[in-house]
């Protein structure tokens, strides 16, 4: 799709107060959506509004509007989320639908909130892929694939997905759920927020002002006869609770947790006050994922290192990785890509499959990395190891891997 700013162009050339405000919004919104970004933010200054786009995880400098038409802008939007207009001084959260045109549209999840410089709008736009995701194309290993086919096709037990906030683990999540959706099975889902709808799929949004949490409404949810489960995140121990107890009696469980990696995940759950012979008779599988950029296929060209770079490589790596080869991949830059070297995103992911062995070490209440060990000497590919493979075979950078390991 073609990328058009002439309609803002055009706006902004004009005297503040002749400026078409919903004019404005709309092919600002439109344009984030052209440029695949993620996220919008309007950042007020002292003296400028910031329009800035979240595009492959990374944030860009895209326009600036004249600060007197701030308050308009964020008026607008209120509008548009049903939002109080009066309200200048507590944060809100909102949430419209955007149209393209007559058979096109999505969700824009909405946040406002009065900063130093008045209020600021952040907004999300829920727009699905064409294609939508398929559990082959999300960037797992082969090995790994067959693992999580495996782990998703058991009857009973939970399937926990771990990594920063923005790591993709609700996108994974959604896609294990279109490819356990058959008219077979009932499939109920808790989120906070719903991200997107699922037809065939009955999905409940956390409400804490109604009492509607995860914890009460996965106790509700047990009630409704399901099969497989969807619970957002695991926050706590009254939600760790219900979840386990819930994988045990013949559910497949999914949700979240916040660790750094695999391993983590089940100590992290002995902290919320979950039994060890618990954890290690419900869970299937623990992925740990990041998102990384995908070098953009119409520059990329090979990038041999040199010995010095192999050397300041070698630093950055833990002492138990070696390189495999000296070849690499980089982009260029071109008008494909809009100059950034990449186009779009790839998981990188490690999957720790629970094994006799690792019940065994959960039971004996070892640590992470204990457990960590004993599971890469069973064969699971650590999450730098599965990136710098991605690296070797041309879809992302070294450089894209290390970035987003060390954040």
């Amino acid at each position: 799709m073609a990328l058009d700013k002439s309609s803002i162009d055009a706006e902004l050339t004009r005297a503040p107060d002749e400026i078409s405000i919903i004019k404005l919004v709309d092919s600002i919104v439109e344009y984030a959506y052209n440029s695949r970004a993620s996220d919008v933010h309007i950042d007020p200054t002292e003296n400028k509004v910031l329009i800035r786009f979240r595009i492959d995880g990374v944030m860009h400098d895209v326009f600036t509007l004249p600060k007197e038409i701030q308050p308009e802008i964020i008026s607008r939007i209120k509008v548009l989320s049903g939002l109080r207009t009066d309200e200048h001084h507590a944060a809100q959260d909102g949430r419209f639908k955007f149209n393209l045109d007559k058979d096109k549209g999505f969700d824009i999840r909405v946040s406002i909130t009065p900063t130093y410089y008045e209020e600021n709008a952040v907004f999300r736009l829920l727009a699905e892929p064409e294609q939508g995701f398929k559990i082959d194309s999300i960037g797992f290993s082969k090995n790994n694939l067959e693992i999580i086919k495996r782990a998703i096709k058991k009857p009973y037990g939970m399937i926990l997905l771990t990594g920063p906030t923005g790591s993709g683990k609700t996108t994974t999540l959604y896609t294990i759920l279109r490819e356990l959706n058959t008219p077979e099975v009932s499939i109920v889902t808790i989120e906070d927020p719903i991200e997107y709808s699922i037809e065939g799929i009955e999905q409940i949004q956390v409400n804490p002002q109604t009492g509607l949490t995860f914890a009460t409404g996965l106790r509700s949810v047990l009630r409704q006869d399901p099969n497989i489960i969807m619970v957002g995140e695991i926050r706590d121990e009254e939600t760790a609770g219900i979840a386990v107890n819930a994988a045990l009696t013949g559910h497949l469980l999914l949700s979240t947790l916040h660790t750094n990696d695999a391993a983590t995940t089940l100590p992290r759950l002995l902290d919320m006050n979950v039994e060890p012979f618990l954890i290690a008779s419900t869970i299937n599988i623990a992925v740990s994922q990041r998102l990384v950029r995908r070098i953009c296929p119409m520059c990329k060209i090979k990038k041999e290192l040199t010995d010095d770079e192999i050397k300041s490589l070698e630093k950055s790596l833990p002492l138990a990785y070696s390189l495999k080869t000296k070849v690499f991949y980089q982009g260029e830059g071109c008008k494909g890509c809009g100059g950034s070297s990449y186009l779009g995103r790839i998981g990188i992911h490690e999957v720790l499959e629970m094994t006799d062995d690792i019940r065994k070490a959960i039971m004996a209440q070892k640590t992470a990395s204990e457990i960590r060990e004993i599971a890469v000497g069973q064969g699971m590919v650590p999450i730098l190891d599965d990136g710098m493979q991605k690296a070797e075979e041309g879809i992302t950078s070294i450089e894209e891997v290390l970035r987003v390991m060390h954040e």
